[in-house]
């Protein structure tokens, strides 16, 4: 009878023809003309927000980049990740929205999902960098007080490596990318576990290690911060003024790096709960145009993130005129001294 049964499943997964088989043309797009217009002006306003906002982050991080701090220097690699997105990707589905089919075949496909797979995972592996130099800064003295530019520029190196790595991997033959369901646009192919116990391993493999284990870790980092703080809010009070302005400092960069991480989780997490569907549940049953909306929302994750890094800026800004305004004291007293 198991014999049976596993000569059974084997029979349905080779049977199993995912959406892009199933028809002749799988980059005709399954939307109305409207609704392909519509998420093109979208999508136009985005990129162009999404470019002028990271652009300009880049730019005024390259006028100061030799005072640049740890954190600030993976928050910058986070807006070039955003900037790829923005630039390799975007115009590819945009024009193939507008077109209302995709435009630029296989070759095109498969690079396009390279690519917001590449950009998307280095974004991620990027904010879990951030949330453990945050953990480390305010959890742990001694090992944050260690932590320099040079290890920052190490870390960078592996994040790179890392999203290079899995991005690539799925044409070594073990994965592949292909068109969504509505057409126009492409990603990795979670359809491939619905084919093969092997299909099933590789997917298994990208949730965890680009999804999960990150996520795991910012949640983890975060929640330890907000347990560090509450107990040690009282302790730091008693410092002198310059250990009390660098406490704060740090806790207005964390928080900030908090808003970035919950604002890409949100954007990508109901994406990311449509593509293990996809994946591990009955075939085909993501209505077409229910499957649209995720996309949409996680491709605007690459243009809020600017705004944040503005919050940063200022914040900074306070605090440095804060620290300066007691320099200024201290100096008046010991000339009155």
């Amino acid at each position: 009878m198991n014999g049976m049964a596993s000569d059974h499943n084997t029979s349905s997964q080779e049977e199993y023809l995912p959406h892009y088989l199933q028809k002749e043309d799988p980059f005709a797009s399954k939307l109305s003309r409207e609704a392909d217009i519509i998420a093109g002006f979208y999508l136009t306003v985005i990129g162009i927000l999404s470019t002028l906002g990271n652009g300009y982050v880049i730019f005024m991080s390259s006028k100061r980049k030799k005072k640049l701090r740890p954190a600030e220097i993976m928050t910058v690699n986070l807006a070039v990740c955003d900037l790829g997105i923005s630039v390799v990707g975007k115009p590819f589905s945009i024009i193939s929205f507008f077109s209302h089919r995709w435009m630029f075949g296989w070759m095109g496909c498969r690079w396009y999902g390279w690519a917001g797979f590449f950009f998307g995972c280095g974004s991620l592996i990027t904010m879990t960098a951030v949330s453990l130099d945050r953990y480390l800064k305010i959890c742990h003295l001694s090992y944050g007080t260690w932590l320099k530019r040079h290890h920052a520029f190490i870390c960078l190196a592996v994040i790179w490596a890392y999203a290079t790595f899995w991005a690539t991997v799925p044409f070594a033959g073990v994965g592949s990318y292909a068109p969504e369901p509505f057409g126009t646009s492409c990603t990795l192919d979670w359809w491939l576990a619905q084919a093969s116990v092997a299909g099933q391993a590789f997917i298994l493999s990208i949730l965890f290690f680009c999804l999960l284990f990150p996520t795991a870790v910012i949640v983890f980092s975060y929640v330890k911060i907000i347990l560090k703080v509450k107990s040690s809010t009282k302790e730091v009070a008693h410092y002198d003024t310059r250990i009390q302005n660098s406490h704060i400092l740090e806790m207005k960069l964390t928080k900030v790096a908090m808003l970035i991480c919950a604002g890409f989780l949100i954007a990508w997490i109901p994406y990311a709960v449509v593509s293990v569907w996809s994946a591990f549940g009955q075939p085909d049953s993501v209505p077409i145009q229910f499957s649209v909306v995720p996309t949409l929302l996680a491709k605007s994750a690459a243009m809020y993130n600017p705004i944040i890094y503005q919050v940063i800026d200022c914040k900074f800004a306070c605090c440095r005129s804060g620290g300066l305004k007691t320099l200024q004291k201290k100096s008046s007293l010991k000339k009155s001294r």
